[in-house]
């Protein structure tokens, strides 16, 4: 009975921290259990280069976070969003925030950090699978798989590499963690 009340803690704890956390905006098109295809528009983000093979030891976050909280030209502070973005690999593995709604990438303050960009990605279809569990190499792999294996049934092809999307701050449970693996959509096949 009290692991079921800790739990129960962690899980509303956990949800009601992300409550208040504006998310990207999308339109659901499809559902399919865990499955998902949305269309997103244009979103602006804060992006910057991770360590090799997406590490995040090397600061990568904490630059972008500085960021928000006014380490910029303007001294603004920016509200957080969900989810964080992850994608490449290797030496082309970046980090992103994406930037609230309201603030087009004209109106984003200019980074003081060289190694942080602000840039638009432009809107996509996108097939999406909801995942929990850690950030590792494992759980990417298994959930990009799974993805993969969805589309195929389901006659979608892929024009890009997976973006990886995390919604969690680190003390959450990795069981109760909300992650997706994303893949954008070739809109010329089905």
């Amino acid at each position: 009975m009290i692991l079921l009340v800790g739990l129960a803690f962690v899980f509303l704890r956990g949800n009601a921290a992300l409550a208040g956390y504006e998310s990207a905006p999308f339109n659901l098109i499809r559902k399919d259990g865990k499955f998902e295809v949305r269309d997103y528009p244009a979103l602006t983000v804060v992006e910057t280069s991770m360590g090799s093979g997406g590490n995040t030891a090397d600061g990568s976050f904490m630059r972008l976070y500085h960021f928000i909280t006014g380490r910029n030209e303007a001294n603004q502070k920016i509200a957080m969003t969900t989810p964080v973005f992850m994608a490449g690999n290797g030496t082309n593995a970046t980090m992103s925030f994406v930037m609230p709604v309201k603030m087009k990438s004209g109106a984003v303050p200019k980074p003081t950090d060289n190694s942080l960009t602000v840039r638009e990605l432009p809107a996509g279809r996108f097939a999406v699978l909801r995942y929990s569990g850690g950030r590792n190499a494992k759980n990417q792999a298994n959930s990009l798989i799974r993805l993969q294996t969805w589309m195929a049934k389901e006659g979608m092809r892929t024009k890009a590499t997976p973006v990886y999307g995390y919604f969690d701050p680190p003390w959450i449970p990795t069981f109760l963690r909300h992650n997706e693996v994303m893949l954008l959509i070739d809109a010329e096949k089905p």
